[in-house]
């Protein structure tokens, strides 16, 4: 497989996906016009396109890609995500005959009530739901429906690709450094993302091994984020409760 994450919006990425003979499939397409460049550079065509959730920025160019393309739309029942063709979700196992790939649905609800990932052929596919060392804003869901789904990609293999869909990483590591100091592995994440960005390149994809390292959100079972969680005043958090103060925290975050 080959893929790259093609810039889109201020901050989006959508992935792009082909095998050798330029069969593609495309997921959060929230522009068209960046996707309609991408295959024309590389000869590539369009076979199917994968969304995670409702939001615009990533449903916004698909009527258009629709319209020019022969593709199959994949897609929650969520009536928010419009035009779509095949409606999945948690448990469903997606099969591609061009690109050949196979994928399984998670529903991992919290940034919305109905956002799906896709996970298989090492890639997970997760939206707005984890980021590099970081997670999505809750803005339907709760703390408790959001920790249950990042503990679902925590269990997948070690070195699954993490395939987000935003730019963030940099400030995400930001807020890290500061609830998570003493960390060795994001430390040195946060050496490798400023020299990825200073030379122009993406920081994504990561490694799920690394996000597990580095990542605060995935790491609410550590000493290190209840020592941080008892000084803010919260003695005897449970996990949900650590989950919840980080994510408050990094709501109000702006340095």
């Amino acid at each position: 497989m080959h893929w790259v994450p093609v810039a889109a919006l201020s901050d989006n990425y959508i992935w792009l996906v082909a095998d050798d003979e330029g069969n593609a499939f495309v997921v959060d397409p929230g522009e068209a016009a960046p996707v309609e460049a991408a295959l024309a550079e590389r000869g590539w065509t369009l076979r199917a396109i994968l969304l995670t959730h409702h939001h615009n920025d990533h449903i916004g160019g698909v009527s258009d890609l629709v319209r020019n393309h022969d593709v199959e739309v994949y897609a929650s029942g969520d009536p928010r995500i419009q035009p779509k063709n095949q409606i999945v979700g948690d448990g469903d196992v997606i099969t591609l005959d061009a690109p050949k790939a196979t994928f399984k649905v998670m529903a991992v609800p919290g940034h919305t009530l109905t956002h799906i990932a896709y996970t298989g052929e090492g890639f997970l596919f997760c939206g707005d739901t984890l980021f590099s060392v970081g997670c999505g804003r809750l803005f339907e869901g709760t703390p408790e429906q959001m920790l249950a789904s990042l503990d679902r990609f925590a269990d997948l293999p070690p070195e699954t690709l993490v395939c987000c869909a935003h730019e963030y990483t940099a400030a995400n590591i930001r807020f890290a450094l500061t609830v998570d100091p003493d960390n060795a592995e994001l430390r040195r994440r946060s050496d490798e993302v400023a020299r990825l960005r200073a030379e122009g390149k993406p920081s994504v994809p990561s490694r799920l091994a690394d996000e597990c390292a580095s990542n605060p959100f995935l790491r609410v079972d550590s000493k290190a984020i209840a020592r941080w969680v008892n000084a803010q005043g919260q003695d005897h958090a449970t996990r949900t409760e650590r989950f919840g103060a980080l994510r408050r925290a990094k709501d109000t975050f702006t340095a």
